[in-house]
């Protein structure tokens, strides 16, 4: 079933999930261990969609929510005290495989499972972990929810739309609110100079052009250039296909649905599918319809399957980026032979 690392996704998909629902694992009291933030970072105040937030001091108490603020202030050196499940490509406490990697190396516990049905906020769970800044960057918070947290403790919301920041803007955001802003550059360009790197090795992606889909058997869903996923694959020098504009309607900003009958009519130098397991790709890429695509019977497609590897795009994260690079990477080579 398709990734439901951000509800855009889940309404494509059209399908119920389960996600986590009980906190899995209740993290030390003590904060997170870090180097102290630059000297003269705060105060600070930063805006937001749903208002402005101060900071007086360095907090000592973060709790993340939504997606990437997490990731983001384990790769700046800070462990959050609580952290939001994920389901959807978590193992069984919810916890990504990168998260845990990155807790590992900084030698941490896992801090307390915040638990994520995708739309409701934990407030008890958040106000017993007793944070000094809630960090939702990317996030849907409400303003309901919003102000609800602001009562427990300064809450950074997104800059502009919900479910919709770059990875580039996460980081920058908490590095800002943690007293980081330094090391968040710092992380941003070395992060890009890995990409840049890797993507180096295979010239033959550059300047393809590409179309990123999602079958779920009942509907056929195309990824536009604003979908966080089409977007780290421009990182990768790819570009999305003309007949992507051509066929999108406005239903969404991200993704647009496309009968079977005209999946033919969607052509690009590789087809990207997204399956939860390569046994549903496989199906998809045998009916009638796909046989319609020029992609499909070339030998055109970059199978990507897997809910670590899906979920490692949806959306990219600045921990997330460089754990799933290789794999997206051999795959668009595969299919652009």
């Amino acid at each position: 079933m398709p990734s439901t690392r951000i509800p855009r996704l889940l309404a494509a998909a059209g399908l119920a999930l389960t996600f986590v629902l009980t906190a899995c694992s209740s993290g030390s009291d003590e904060a997170g261990e870090s180097s102290p933030a630059a000297g003269g970072a705060f105060p600070v105040t930063i805006e937001h969609a749903l208002g402005s937030t101060t900071l007086d001091g360095e907090p000592e108490r973060v709790v993340t929510w939504g997606f990437g603020s997490t990731d983001a202030a384990l790769a700046l050196g800070v462990v959050p005290v609580a952290i939001p499940a994920q389901s959807y490509g978590g193992d069984a406490q919810g916890v990504l495989p990168w998260i845990g990697d990155r807790l590992a190396e900084l030698g941490a516990e896992t801090p307390a499972v915040l638990p994520n049905d995708g739309t409701d906020v934990p407030v008890e769970q958040i106000a017993a972990a007793r944070p000094d800044v809630i960090l939702a960057n990317y996030s849907g918070l409400t303003r309901e929810q919003y102000e609800t947290l602001s009562r427990i403790a300064p809450t950074v919301a997104y800059p502009d739309e919900p479910w919709a920041t770059p990875w580039r803007d996460v980081v920058a955001t908490v590095g800002q609110a943690l007293g980081r802003s330094g090391e968040a550059d710092r992380l941003i360009a070395d992060t890009e100079a890995t990409i840049a790197e890797k993507a180096a090795a295979y010239p033959q992606l550059r300047g393809r052009t590409v179309a990123a889909v999602w079958d779920t058997g009942d509907t056929f869903y195309v990824y536009k250039p604003a979908d966080s996923r089409v977007e780290f694959l421009t990182d990768l020098g790819l570009v999305s296909a003309p007949s992507v504009a051509e066929l999108s309607t406005d239903e969404s900003s991200f993704y647009f649905t496309l009968s079977f009958e005209e999946a033919g009519k969607l052509t690009s130098d590789i087809l990207l599918s997204y399956a939860d397991d390569a046994a549903a790709q496989e199906r998809t890429l045998a009916q009638p319809w796909a046989r319609t695509m020029g992609q499909v019977t070339d030998g055109r497609v970059a199978k990507v399957n897997g809910t670590e590897l899906i979920a490692a795009v949806s959306p990219p994260t600045v921990l997330s980026l460089t754990w799933g690079i290789d794999a997206y990477l051999e795959a668009l080579a595969a299919a652009a032979e």
